[in-house]
């Protein structure tokens, strides 16, 4: 299992940028598949962006082009840098890892704690 910890949230004024960070503690962690999500108030969780563990990326509809991740495997880390925000930005951001078991085939789930990011004047 792995024990992931957010931090690089706070609060940032509409077109600036963060860059969160998804530190990992654990063993192999290369060949976890990582991504970032958020939760605003009264709505529901949804993914922001993924990357594989061979570093392909997706993103959602609402950051595409604004949003970049990556991840630094020797550092066992996963970024988000988060450019041109916007005040619907603002939730709790957390990072996921995600590993496919073999027997049986089915995935596991990893969270950290989240990390606010606020967007406001």
């Amino acid at each position: 299992q792995l024990q992931l910890v957010e931090s690089g949230g706070g609060l940032v004024q509409p077109g600036g940028s963060l860059r969160l960070s998804c530190a990992a503690s654990g063993s192999r962690f290369s060949i976890y598949d990582m991504g970032w999500y958020r939760q605003a108030p009264g709505k529901e969780r949804e993914v922001v962006a993924r990357i594989t563990n061979v570093g392909s990326t997706d993103y959602a509809e609402f950051d595409k082009g604004r949003f970049g991740i990556s991840r630094d495997n020797a550092k066992n880390t996963v970024y988000l840098q988060m450019n041109s925000l916007k005040p619907e930005d603002t939730a709790v951001y957390y990072c996921n890892a995600r590993i496919l078991n073999i027997t049986p085939l089915t995935w596991s789930d990893y969270w950290g704690q989240g990390t606010q990011v606020t967007v406001s004047s």
